[in-house]
């Protein structure tokens, strides 16, 4: 079983690579948004950005930096199948990862005006926002040294490979390729 995490910017195109694991390569998909959003709704919280990061910490802090992930390949593991993890956010995510052996880490990023346009586009409930905050929300989830919060930049850091998806969908998977 091979599992590729996936980390990156707001809108760079983590989706897009998803959708072309499982489409093409036949990934199965495990995402944090997703698991955060189901830890949501059973708090009746509103589904945005804010209430995400707010879930994510509280569930770090009260268990450990890679609480989320470990859950994610516990179904990963179960299944047997090659998986891709999508959303990863901390270095503990990452270390947890590693640690378990056959994984690799992709990190995506883009220009902040592209990526904006992006998330404009595909309007879901975290992406109903202005450029401003845009650039709020991703400059708090940039760095910490609080091991329990978003620290996207030491995740990129920490990626065996970073795509530029500044251009067209298919240089992006042309990319991909070159790695998968």
């Amino acid at each position: 079983m091979k599992i590729i995490g996936i980390t990156g910017t707001l809108g760079a195109g983590k989706g897009t690579i998803v959708e072309y694991l499982v489409k093409e390569k036949k990934y199965l998909h495990f995402s944090v948004r997703a698991y955060l959003i189901t830890q949501i709704q059973k708090r009746n919280l509103e589904v945005n950005r804010d209430s995400m990061t707010m879930v994510a910490n509280e569930l770090r802090a009260q268990n450990n930096p890679a609480f989320v992930v470990e859950e994610l390949y516990k179904e990963a593991e179960q299944s047997g199948n090659n998986s891709v993890i999508e959303s990863i956010r901390t270095p503990g995510e990452i270390e947890f990862l590693k640690s378990k052996g056959n994984f690799i880490l992709l990190a995506v990023d883009a220009d902040p005006k592209i990526r904006y346009q992006r998330i404009t586009l595909r309007a879901s409930e975290t992406d109903t926002i202005d450029f401003d905050t845009f650039i709020a929300n991703e400059k708090r989830e940039m760095t910490s040294t609080d091991p329990n919060k978003q620290n996207l930049s030491k995740c990129i850091e920490m990626a065996d490979f970073v795509l530029n998806n500044n251009g067209t969908v298919e240089e992006l998977i042309n990319q991909l390729n070159s790695i998968v």
